[in-house]
């Protein structure tokens, strides 16, 4: 009976253990699914998609991780496979360089075309006449009607 029990008492405590290993595995597949762009989605990881291909991927991580490779090598290969755009922060390189720059680019556009519109507004004002002037032409209208 005592081997029984003893016997009841390993189980539970290698299921135990097997749980918490499980968790931190789940734990870190979707921490490393969180830097992984959904190919489908593009704008979420692939650890908040529910497409089939983002699912598709995270059990691809989960086998790596499993297999003991490290998060590096999980990234390699999704970029090997994928291409840098699977990353949410791809590496500055010569074929990323208008992702990093497009958005300091296009502010810098918009402030340009902003000041421009504001100069332009400026200077519409500047070329209205002020009321002595327009009461000046008033007078000189005036004048000639009188005299035609």
């Amino acid at each position: 009976m005592s081997k029984l029990i003893l016997c009841l008492l390993l189980c539970l405590t290698s299921f135990a253990s097997l749980a918490q290993t499980d968790t931190a595995l789940e734990a870190h597949v979707m921490k490393l699914s969180e830097e992984l762009r959904c190919l489908v989605c593009q704008n979420q990881s692939i650890a908040e998609s529910q497409a089939e291909l983002a699912l598709d991927l995270r059990r691809q991580v989960r086998e790596m991780l499993t297999a003991g490779k490290s998060e590096d090598e999980v990234r390699a290969f999704m970029v090997e496979r994928y291409g840098d755009f699977v990353l949410y922060e791809p590496p500055v390189k010569r074929s990323t360089l208008l992702l990093w720059l497009g958005p300091a680019v296009l502010l810098l556009g918009a402030l340009g075309a902003f000041l421009w519109r504001l100069r332009s507004r400026r200077q519409e004002q500047a070329d209205v006449p002020d009321a002595a002037a327009l009461e000046k032409a008033r007078a000189l209208l005036a004048e000639q009607d009188t005299k035609g």
